[in-house]
């Protein structure tokens, strides 16, 4: 089915906020970016959600092609709406955050070079606007 309109439409993705404990460490999975924009950088999983899935199943998707993650209970953060939060075009995110619930391997794959878990107190520079939802999921998980 062909999607026409006469003004121009927002890309919608979902991004993905994975926490583990270890010790008395809170942890947090990134994916180091295969591709431009910001080939190189880290950022936490997620991408586009397609025309025929919702933004779970995009969210479950995503994560699972770029880290091999499965079968993580996922909760809606919020969304993220800045006219210039992606360099490509105009795109609105829905963040989700999730816990892993146990030691689960992790891999990289699709257009993510590297997937590894950082301790927040020494996180890299992230892409996009990931700062600014890494720092919110903390305050809604510390409240």
């Amino acid at each position: 089915m062909a999607y026409t309109y006469k003004y121009p439409r927002p890309a919608v993705t979902v991004d993905m906020l994975i926490f583990r404990k270890t010790g008395h460490e809170l942890q947090l999975l990134l994916i180091q970016r295969k591709h431009e924009p910001f080939q190189g950088l880290w950022a936490v999983p997620g991408g586009f959600v397609d025309m025929d899935e919702t933004l779970e199943e995009a969210a479950r998707r995503e994560l699972q092609e770029e880290t091999g993650l499965q079968n993580i209970a996922l909760k809606q953060l919020r969304a993220y709406s800045a006219p210039d939060r992606d360099p490509r075009h105009r795109t609105i995110s829905i963040a989700f955050t999730g816990m892993l619930p146990d030691d689960q391997p992790i891999r990289a794959g699709d257009d993510a070079q590297k997937a590894r878990w950082f301790s927040l107190h020494k996180l890299p520079p992230l892409a996009f606007d990931h700062a600014q939802i890494v720092a919110d999921a903390l305050k809604k998980i510390s409240a």
